[in-house]
């Protein structure tokens, strides 16, 4: 019996190994420089290059060269990147994917935004993003169609593709879109300024730049894959050169050396980020934004009007690298950090659960990839920023190229505090910095759970006359103490922000019946004359960004059964990057809330102005499902507080006691 038990085990072990050794890292990279319908002046350097130096840092990954296809004009034996060659290596790329592969998507060149009324996902400012590839028209009028370019919602039914395969999916964006690419507006020029032939040139046109040619006057649909139901995206990354809004550039690469060749900015960062060897996907964002200031710096002064490009990533950030594997390497948060002297200024504050004097971790990684560490504790804490002092074992390290912070542990400020006879129930799974602690008695106590029945002691938490113990086993109680504690967390969230004030940005929350708007109100004011909905009614809420910045946002809510609703994102492979709008052309968004139908549900509306150059940011309000969270970008602070934006709406429009 003990031989046979053995030889099953040894089977199972080779099953295990031949199924890790027979997946496949695949990768299909693209690069657009001519525009062949197109006057030259459009054209671009970089993107040929870019995709070989893309290739050579994948086989230093490990990549086979028979799996890294590339479309390219002006590099031999490549296939040319026009619109259907590239829908058609898409799809002998799905063909050849199974379930535990890893594939990239790179591509580099121009984009463009215009309003595309067909889409089933409208984005706040109405507009969709583009690619363009080699042999892209345009066809001006009303709706300012284009042929010959892939568009976002292509994109993401690709994407859903893979991701029904159980193929992990890494997307590299070197390219951008022009501001306001269908109005009339003159925030950003179009090309270059400068003389002919400078080295800059900026991805990114207007569709009133494209000429048509002879060939099809309307788009012609390219086959793409359909996906009955949404995937989560916990298999899913993304890294954007810069935001919807925002154009990138192209120049010689690394700055003052004789060898450096046109490079698309985000590209030779990426190929920089992954010299230093990162573990993760965040650790090669960072790496990202880590060589980025000197290159920004140089082009502010030369082009002191246009707003520069900051690079955004989206999805699972916490996977390894190039690797199909869902679950985070840490689940702990990591903060970018800054150092002067013998201080460092973290990219987080109070917002994010920091609090003074707690336990940190500092990490430094250095120009080659070293990585040294030491504890240390938190002097200040700010609404969105923190200090701390160098750890003194750290403090002569010379040149380290990154500083990076992680907490030790959860602040015991914000934790649900339990008295439970029995003990908490096992299987307790949190975001930071929510968490569950016990405590000996009843004093302080936030919940009790006694002899099979739970009780809410505090007000904030919905204690109260009405309120009575419920029955709950183990597995319940489990379910409603992450819940409380999550809620918990949210009340704090609003007190930090509740004072702050946002121009620019608001939120309308509005009561409907049927197709009739019956009343409406800011959300930071909601009270007795909105709240409760009667009978037929419906909750909506309307947001409105007017600030001419892009906006990190967050949404979340509690049901009346006490389940955690994430409104936005939606889904947690999304950006939660609120797009830029003005008063001229604002971005709108409306939220349907049909949850939000009954005595105990809760919503927080929590915003703050994007910042760039930073790591990813989502105030610990992750919903705690299975999927990954989803992070954009949070920032290293100047000297003053940023603005914020915070409402808290109840179901009976008691607006004032979660203060």
């Amino acid at each position: 019996m003990r031989v046979l038990c053995l030889r099953l085990l040894l089977m199972l072990s080779l099953l295990v190994c031949a199924s890790t050794a027979f997946a496949t890292q695949r990768a299909l990279l693209v690069g657009v420089s001519e525009l062949v319908n197109q006057p030259q002046a459009l054209w671009l350097q970089a993107p040929r290059n870019d995709v070989m130096l893309m290739r050579d840092a994948l086989l230093k990954q490990g990549f086979a060269p028979g799996d890294i296809t590339v479309l390219a004009d002006g590099v031999s034996g490549s296939v040319l990147p026009e619109s259907q060659a590239i829908h058609e290596a898409l799809g002998r790329l799905l063909a050849q994917s199974k379930s535990g592969d890893f594939v990239l998507l790179y591509f580099s060149g121009h984009g463009t935004r215009l309003r595309d009324s067909n889409k089933r996902y409208q984005e706040p400012d109405g507009l969709s993003e583009n690619f363009l590839a080699r042999d892209v028209r345009g066809t001006l009028g009303a709706d300012n169609a284009l042929t010959g370019d892939l568009r976002d919602a292509d994109f993401d039914a690709w994407i859903q593709a893979f991701l029904a395969r159980n193929v992990f999916v890494a997307s590299v964006f070197d390219t951008c879109s022009a501001n306001s690419m269908t109005r009339s507006t003159t925030d950003a020029p179009a090309i270059a300024e400068g003389p002919p032939g400078d080295e800059v040139r900026w991805r990114g046109l207007r569709t009133t730049q494209l000429i048509g040619a002879p060939g099809p006057a309307a788009r012609v649909a390219m086959s793409r894959p359909t996906v009955t139901d949404p995937v989560p995206r916990a298999r899913y990354v993304a890294l954007f050169a810069s935001e919807s809004h925002q154009i990138t550039p192209e120049l010689r690469l690394p700055r003052k050396n004789r060898n450096a060749r046109p490079q698309g900015l985000l590209t030779w960062a990426v190929v920089e980020a992954l010299s230093r060897k990162p573990a993760t996907w965040r650790d090669l964002f960072d790496g990202v934004l880590a060589v980025y200031p000197p290159v920004i710096d140089e082009l502010a002064q030369r082009f002191p009007t246009r707003e520069l490009p900051s690079p955004v990533a989206e999805g699972n950030l916490d996977a390894p690298i190039f690797a199909n594997r869902a679950q985070a390497v840490s689940t702990r948060p990591v903060w970018r950090a800054q150092r002067s002297g013998d201080t460092l200024t973290l990219q987080a504050g109070q917002l994010d659960g920091l609090v003074a004097q707690q336990p940190l971790r500092v990490l430094a990684t250095m120009d080659d990839g070293t990585m040294r560490s030491a504890e240390g504790t938190l002097a200040q804490a700010f609404t969105d920023k923190a200090r701390m002092a160098v750890p003194p074992a750290l403090r002569e390290l010379p040149g380290a190229a990154l500083w990076n912070i992680t907490p030790l542990g959860e602040p015991a400020a914000v934790a649900l505090r339990v008295r439970a006879e029995q003990g908490l129930p096992p299987g307790l799974s949190l975001e930071y910095p929510a968490s569950v602690v016990a405590v000996n008695d009843a004093d302080g106590a936030d919940v009790r759970w006694s002899a099979g029945r739970l009780e809410v002691l505090s007000p904030l938490l919905g204690a109260g006359a009405g309120a009575r113990p419920l029955p709950a086993d183990a597995a319940a109680a489990r379910r409603r103490l992450e819940v409380l504690a999550r809620l918990k967390w949210l009340n704090q969230l609003y007190t930090i922000a509740k004072d702050a004030q946002f121009d620019g940005f608001d939120a309308v929350f509005e009561v409907w019946n049927g197709e009739r708007l019956v009343r409406s109100g800011s959300a930071q004011q909601v009270d007795a004359k909105l709240l409760p909905l009667r009978s037929g009614e419906r909750a909506v809420l309307n947001v409105r960004n007017t600030s001419a910045r892009s906006v990190d946002l967050v949404i979340v809510g509690i049901d009346p059964q006490g389940g955690a609703r994430q409104v936005y994102p939606e889904d947690p492979g999304e950006t939660n990057r609120f797009k830029r709008g003005t008063r001229e052309a604002p971005a709108i968004k409306r939220f349907e809330l049909p949850w939000f139908n009954a005595e105990g549900g809760r919503l927080l509306v929590l915003a703050t102005p994007a910042a760039p150059y930073s790591a990813p940011r989502l105030f610990g309000t992750g919903a705690g499902d299975a999927v990954a969270e989803v992070r954009v970008r949070g920032a290293l602070q100047p000297e003053g507080e940023r603005q914020t934006f915070a409402a808290m709406v109840h179901w009976a429009g008691e607006f004032a006691a979660a203060r």
